[in-house]
């Protein structure tokens, strides 16, 4: 039976970024994914590498802080995929975050981000408000300041050869069956998918199993013998809507007027999309786009951009639609109000797995980071291939 250091389960964001800081670190690698390369909830995000303003209120300033450094190293690390972007914050009569509000906030947000050349933020003139296409009556302010935006799809894919190119294997098209573990590490059951392959089981011996799976994290649990046990999650999806309608400038940061919520208005592609939802679903597989998110997010379109049609006119406009599922842990209070750090768990029932619960596609690399902390501290060190925090991505 063939062997490696550790076994990743899920080629999503999150996997392939400790596939390749393990295998940089100078351990054996084996990363395992049911479809393909980020084909899942890492390519169905708003497409954005932020600090997560929004977190603010929430006093989630660590996540804010780490998601800064991040979204400066991506800066740095990948600038063929990851781009600067302004963002806008229009203030109207009657919003829940006045002008003193928002300015504190982004001070904040300037502070957290050490004042790194994208901190800086600045009121618009109102001579330029027109050119941002939104509605004029009512509006008292418009802020602007700058995050990143990103294709997560080809970031995925691009961490995933670089994986690769250090030695890194990656299987695609298999099906995880079980995951056995004992006293010195897991063995791991599996067979391609891919019916142009001959299904034939395979086995592979493990010393750590990295469970990145995202909203399949606990069906993975279900995998493993003798049973482990899991963290109660909440599963949320967000819905995007891909307008055929000319992008604004920038990244417009909207108050959703049916509740507190943000909704963003991104250019894409040469077209509008916008997001995203907030609404729990039972499991991975029951993920859809609902017609009450279709008029959410179309009715807040509308009240902003009113040349471009009431909701039935912006219907007949909608190009796609996707949804990416959020992984939660189960709280009371909204999923607006849920905590967005990343839960890491291993137990000492089953001390050679550990389970990755959440991810952000900004944080990747931090979260690959502590993931392997935890390796190491059960492998021992390894003499070092690469440096992560040097390689280029493209």
């Amino acid at each position: 039976m063939d062997a490696v250091d550790i076994a990743i389960i899920g080629a999503g964001i999150t996997g392939v970024g400790i596939a390749q800081r393990a295998q940089a670190a100078g351990y054996r690698v084996l990363l395992l994914e049911q479809g393909g390369i980020g084909e899942q909830t890492s390519a169905n995000s708003s497409k954005l590498i932020h600090g997560g303003l929004r977190y603010l209120e929430n006093g989630q300033l660590s996540l804010v802080r780490q998601s800064l450094a991040q979204r400066k190293a991506l800066l740095t690390l990948a600038p063929k995929l990851v781009k600067p972007v302004p963002f806008y914050i229009p203030i109207y009569q009657g919003s829940q975050r006045g002008p003193l509000a928002i300015r504190a906030g982004l001070s904040l947000y300037a502070m957290l981000s050490e004042f790194d050349t994208l901190g800086h933020f600045n009121a618009v003139d109102a001579k330029e408000w027109p050119s941002l296409g939104l509605k004029l009556n009512g509006l008292r302010a418009v802020f602007r300041y700058w995050d990143a935006q990103t294709d997560d799809h080809q970031l995925t894919v691009a961490v995933a050869k670089s994986a690769q190119a250090l030695g890194a294997q990656i299987k695609t098209q298999v099906q995880v069956e079980q995951i056995s573990h004992d006293h010195s590490g897991c063995v791991l059951s599996f067979r391609q998918s891919d019916k142009t392959i001959s299904a034939e089981p395979q086995q592979i011996f493990a010393k750590c199993v990295i469970n990145s799976t995202g909203p399949w994290v606990n069906q993975t649990l279900d995998l493993v013998s003798p049973a482990i046990e899991k963290v109660d999650i909440e599963l949320v999806q967000g819905s995007h809507l891909l307008l055929n309608i000319p992008p604004p400038a920038g990244i417009l940061y909207l108050e959703s007027i049916f509740d507190k919520r943000v909704v963003f208005v991104i250019p894409w592609q040469g077209k509008t999309l916008i997001g995203t939802t907030e609404t729990a679903i039972d499991s991975p597989d029951k993920a859809g786009i609902t017609q009450a998110e279709i008029h959410y997010l179309l009715g807040i379109y509308a009240h902003y951009f009113p040349q471009h049609g009431d909701e039935n006119h912006l219907r007949d406009n909608i190009v796609r639609h996707y949804c990416g599922i959020r992984v939660l842990p189960k709280q009371q209070g909204d999923a607006f109000d849920l905590p967005r750090e990343t839960l890491m768990r291993s137990s000492k029932s089953h001390p050679h797995i550990l389970t990755i619960y959440g991810g952000k596609l900004t944080t990747f690399r931090h979260t690959a980071k502590e993931a392997l902390q935890w390796a190491s501290d059960r492998l021992g060190v390894r003499p070092i291939k690469a440096d992560v925090d040097k390689l280029s991505l493209d």
